[in-house]
């Protein structure tokens, strides 16, 4: 898909200004960061949604923003997406500030809200033009963009269909693909997985893999924490308007020492696999059931290779290795206190 954010259009709100511009550079020089959230408040009359809420978001990162319902996720999405302005503190995405440089930021973020209506009297591309006329995409090279984003969301033989004929996961996937029009750099999803089956879930979390490889930095918030597990490399928990943590995976198994569990699938039975394996500090709860393995293992992710080591050593005859996809939801409950606002 071809870049055209940078396209040359008329009017004041365009371009961003030259003080923008100049903080967008300094700010890329300093730090990978591309999304940075300082002291975040939100006041709604004497209800406080959000508290001084502060989080990076590294470059090229999936990065999980989690909390239970009520726990102003969707007001901190809002404000990062320019539709609502803060009571106090700091949002800059590539170094624009999203009340002082609204219009830029706008142009290089893509927003998918967790409730959205399509209209539905009009064709899958009519549809698409409507927004990427919204973004004053060049209207000669608009077929081609339409055409490469239907292609990258899986939607290309669905162009002419009426939106009103699509199922409920063809529309959320159409409300992505409106999302991506205008090539953003930065994707804010607010629970775009809500409403799909599990098929649908499954193909939605291929194609932000995909978009991730090429790139875009994804800012996703869900409820469905298993999904998270297998797709985010970053993530911030709040409860209450407050930040519990922040940061990669891999830290906040590390900090919290969360053990994994692990299967391991034998070519055929051996015998002392238990006995070899409990002798390793970092496992525990070892369990052998013919060829299949079951094990808890509390090291570091990047020690896990003293455990295929020994196996190795020892001539066990391993094919495949599965971790428990669940630390997402472990680590979660052992952080929040289940609170609401």
């Amino acid at each position: 898909m071809e870049n055209t954010a940078n396209e040359s259009v008329s009017g004041p709100e365009a371009v961003a200004t030259a003080p923008a511009v100049a903080a967008e550079k300094n700010f890329a020089a300093r730090q990978d960061v591309i999304v940075r959230v300082q002291d975040l408040s939100m006041r709604y009359g004497n209800f406080q949604a959000v508290r001084g809420l502060t989080f990076d978001v590294p470059r090229g990162d999936i990065f999980g923003f989690i909390g239970p319902n009520g726990a102003g996720k969707t007001t901190t999405i809002r404000i990062l997406s320019t539709l609502l302005s803060p009571t106090s503190g700091e949002v800059h995405i590539d170094g624009l500030c999203v009340v002082n440089d609204t219009a830029a930021v706008r142009r290089i973020i893509g927003y998918m809200p967790d409730r959205f209506g399509v209209y539905e009297g009009v064709t899958v591309l009519e549809y698409l033009d409507f927004f990427a006329g919204a973004y004053s995409l060049p209207r000669g090279r608009r077929k081609a963009i339409l055409r490469d984003v239907l292609d990258l969301t899986d939607m290309g033989h669905l162009g002419e269909r009426m939106v009103s004929s699509l199922s409920q996961g063809m529309k959320q996937r159409l409300c992505l693909a409106k999302t991506l029009v205008h090539d953003p750099r930065v994707l804010i999803l607010d629970e775009p997985a809500s409403a799909l089956d599990p098929r649908a879930r499954i193909e939605l979390r291929v194609l932000l893999k995909e978009l991730s490889r090429m790139g875009k930095t994804i800012l996703i918030s869900s409820h469905i924490l298993t999904e998270l597990s297998d797709l985010c490399t970053s993530v911030a928990i709040i409860e209450k308007g407050e930040m519990v943590e922040s940061g990669s995976m891999e830290r906040l198994r590390d900090m919290r020492r969360e053990f994994e569990r692990v299967r391991i699938t034998l070519h055929e039975p051996r015998e002392g696999v238990e006995a070899l394996l409990v002798q390793i500090p970092e496992v525990s709860g070892v369990t052998v059931e013919e060829t299949h393995v079951h094990l808890e293992y509390r090291g570091s992710p990047a020690e896990f290779h003293r455990v295929l080591k020994a196996l190795v050593d020892h001539q066990v005859p391993v094919v495949a290795i599965e971790r428990d996809s669940r630390n997402l939801e472990k680590l979660f409950l052992r952080l929040t206190r289940g609170d609401v606002q």
